[in-house]
């Protein structure tokens, strides 16, 4: 082997630890101001100027993508996209394996987790509760989703704060939040105007993978 051919060598050995190395980084997630990103596994809600796990640094995000500074070099991410500086899983003509659908929800300052969803299509802003058994919302609500909860409902008792109070038991056909779909989900329609906001229970959580890490509310969907 030529002098050369030997410097090429050492070189690709002295490389070969760092591209074994290669840091995997997400962005599992995506905020005004601020992005959830996964690096090597370790998942953190990281602020625009603040630095995160492996020394990614999040310099600007909002709901569209976020720009990281990895490895002092800065890259555009949209939501649950990979970088691999060694390449693998980019190579032309490679598929991209399947993604599960993500959703990550920042606490707000209330304490609670909101976010925007639907029910059979209809736009509904969900509260997070995990104290609920199922999908709930009040008469009203159900009134202005177009649900004939009367008619196909089934009669029940619901405990609620102010004691016990007639309901309905009905099933959504499909209920969507982020890009998580869930069909056939149990719910219920509370007489009078309790709960004020459409709780996202257990009815809808069981059928998702979640967990609450550092303030964010992390949900994905199980297939």
């Amino acid at each position: 082997m030529s002098r050369p051919d030997l410097r090429i060598a050492a070189c690709l050995l002295a490389l070969a630890p760092l591209l074994a190395a290669a840091t995997q980084v997400q962005v599992v997630g995506l905020f005004p101001g601020a992005a959830v990103i996964n690096v090597d596994g370790q998942r953190k809600l990281v602020k625009v100027g603040q630095t995160g796990p492996g020394g990614v640094q999040v310099i600007s995000a909002d709901s569209k993508g976020a720009v990281l500074r990895v490895d002092g070099v800065e890259r555009h991410f949209g939501l649950s996209r990979e970088y691999n500086p060694a390449g693998s899983g980019d190579s032309p003509g490679t598929p991209a394996s399947p993604q599960k659908a993500q959703l990550s929800i920042a606490r707000g300052n209330n304490g609670h987790y909101q976010v925007a969803g639907s029910i059979e299509g209809h736009p509904v802003q969900f509260l997070v509760d995990t104290g609920a058994t199922s999908v709930a919302m009040n008469e009203g609500q159900a009134r202005r989703l177009g649900i004939d909860y009367r008619v196909k409902g089934l009669p029940m008792k619901a405990s609620t704060a102010s004691g016990t109070v007639n309901a309905w038991r009905v099933k959504f056909d499909r209920i969507k939040v982020g890009s998580l779909e869930v069909l056939g989900v149990e719910g219920a329609v509370i007489e009078g105007e309790a709960p004020v906001e459409v709780l996202l229970g257990m009815s809808f959580l069981n059928r998702v993978r979640w967990r609450e890490e550092q303030g964010v509310l992390m949900l994905e969907s199980k297939f």
